[in-house]
């Protein structure tokens, strides 16, 4: 893929040939399921890739929902990248230690808060270990920076919001949890919640856009697998996963194929699975 100004994605051999760059700032923003049963900040603090600080994606978020790591209000993420160092003028890079899971959730949050400059790294950390790039354990030198941030409401969407798209068709709902919890043949993870999908929505399971070495396909491909999907890529589309984590991946597959028209539902599944009120469906898209 092309590594231009604003690229969404970026490779490790372009981060390693940047890696002194001064206006660059890494971000390691890793996150997991409890199934996983890793400590995203203790893996970051064991190794990292030189100069990168911890985005918490469950501190940078709005601690007045009750819904996990929802999208923060401007004024606490600016404040949060203050205290990161990261700000006007900085070229950010994202990544994760599991390849591409969680660091496109950070990208939707940095463009959600109407920041250009930010892109995900290509197969992540396990990517850049396998080259034999350099990583270190020691805590970066931070300098606050100030930021200037704005958010862009055409990128999200709420439940209200879902629930008429899901009624009318005004856009495509398109969730990427795995084809057994799409269908509602396998238990939710979660307390509470019911098992199935969104009423309309079309299923793209985000595991199905990467290569082995977790990075993402070719743009051909990318497209491909959304139409195989039944998604129409003419059309605005909403995506959707368990909490807002994956559901990133495909915001960013869409930007990488020139769909510019997409939102990603915030609440995801463990908002409306849990909502008596809400339709769900089962079974196959």
């Amino acid at each position: 893929m092309a590594e231009v100004d604003n690229a969404p994605v970026v490779s490790t051999q372009w981060l390693a040939d940047h890696l002194d760059a001064p206006d660059l700032r890494i971000l390691d923003g890793s996150w997991y399921l409890p199934v996983m049963e890793r400590d995203p900040k203790a893996d970051y603090e064991a190794r990292h890739i030189p100069g990168a600080r911890f985005f918490d994606i469950n501190d940078v978020s709005d601690s007045n929902s009750n819904l996990p790591h929802m999208a923060p209000p401007v004024e606490k993420f600016t404040s949060r990248m203050r205290d990161l160092g990261v700000g006007d003028g900085h070229r950010v890079v994202v990544y994760d230690g599991a390849g591409l899971f969680s660091a496109a959730r950070v990208w939707w949050i940095f463009r959600l808060m109407g920041q250009r400059d930010v892109a995900v790294l290509d197969g992540g950390l396990p990517k850049w270990l396998a080259e034999g790039h350099p990583v270190e354990d020691m805590p970066p030198v931070i300098r606050e920076r100030h930021m200037t941030a704005r958010r862009d409401a055409q990128l999200i969407r709420d439940v209200t919001q879902v629930a008429a798209a899901s009624g009318f068709g005004t856009a495509q709902i398109v969730d990427a949890r795995g084809a057994e919890r799409f269908r509602g043949d396998a238990p939710e993870s979660r307390p509470g919640l019911r098992a199935g999908h969104i009423p309309n929505a079309r299923n793209l399971p985000f595991a199905t856009l990467l290569k082995e070495d977790h990075t993402l396909k070719s743009e051909s491909d990318l497209r491909a697998a959304f139409e195989a999907a039944g998604v129409d890529l003419n059309r605005p589309i909403i995506t959707s996963c368990g909490s807002g984590v994956t559901a990133a991946i495909l915001s960013l597959a869409l930007e990488l194929v020139g769909h510019r028209n997409h939102a990603l539902y915030d609440g995801s599944w463990v908002e409306w699975g849990a909502c008596e009120d809400l339709k769900l469906a089962t079974g196959p898209a």
